[in-house]
């Protein structure tokens, strides 16, 4: 790496969960960028601070994760039309003075739900959480063609805010209720989605019973640390159709990665196969 290399990175808190430095690490490799990509654990109350830092000291941008992505829409400058539909950004690009935010974690999911070959077109769905990436979540499942998106949160006023500001921007029909109607509310599910942090390494599990659901459901869930999740192992002994993180991870890098460092990269099977290892260790 040489003085005029280029540097980004990825705020979160935590962050050492993250397997998008192994991910850029593997692209900057392949393709022979004079770059580093630099995870930061970040509080929310350093966030405003550490980001203007970052943007003084020469940084070309920074993806964000839990808690920061509305914090981020917020800050920006300027934002793409997917982020100003989710009102939260995944990635800031440091550019002519400005921050400008984007949101690739729609078009992500979308992409991986397409290569599972999960088929929405006239379908409902279930989503798990109200959050960032729940809200980006809808936004992929209304370009997949899904007829409802039933939303189930802990807080559900956060979930009827959120699907009341999303329902102008969508086809789909967003509903709301309470984790309590989840036996009620899931029988006829083509998919269920986590969007939520629940399962991730270090926090609790999401403790669903999984029998409302359709022998033909299929199950994702976006936290890819563990890669097989507690809720997805018991899909799958269900006989259930699952569909791990990795692919939404990858695929919502790619903007990241050119916009950064000025190369368009590809998700390929070797790529998975990288992270897959770099999550056993």
């Amino acid at each position: 790496m040489s003085g005029k290399a280029k540097v980004a990175g990825i705020i979160g808190w935590p962050v050492a969960h993250s397997l998008s430095p192994a991910l850029h690490g593997f692209w900057l490799a392949a393709h022979n960028v004079d770059g580093a990509y630099v995870p930061m654990a970040v509080r929310r109350e350093d966030f405003s601070r550490v980001l203007e830092g970052l943007r003084s000291a020469g940084f070309k941008g920074v993806n964000l994760t839990v808690p920061h992505k509305e914090a981020g829409f917020a800050l920006a400058h300027e934002a793409d039309d997917a982020a100003r539909e989710a009102g939260a950004v995944n990635l800031l690009v440091f550019e002519n003075g400005k921050i400008k935010g984007r949101n690739t974690d729609s078009i992500g999911l979308a992409a991986s739900l397409r290569e599972a070959q999960i088929a929405l077109t006239g379908e409902t769905a279930v989503l798990l959480g109200a959050g960032g990436a729940a809200r980006a979540a809808v936004l992929a499942l209304d370009a997949l063609g899904a007829k409802e998106i039933r939303i189930l949160n802990r807080n559900v006023s956060r979930a009827e805010a959120m699907a009341a500001s999303l329902a102008p921007k969508i086809r789909a029909r967003p509903t709301v209720h309470a984790l309590t109607d989840w036996p009620r509310v899931t029988g006829d599910a083509k998919l269920l989605l986590n969007a939520t942090s629940a399962g991730m390494s270090g926090y609790d599990l999401l403790n669903l019973n999984l029998d409302a659901l359709s022998k033909d459901a299929a199950v994702c869930d976006i936290v890819y640390n563990p890669l097989e999740t507690d809720l997805l192992k018991r899909a799958k002994a269900r006989g259930l159709k699952t569909v791990d993180g990795l692919g939404m991870l990858m695929h919502q890098a790619v903007s990241a990665f050119e916009a950064f460092y000025g190369v368009t990269p590809k998700v390929t099977l070797e790529l998975r196969h990288h992270l897959e290892a770099a999550l056993k260790q």
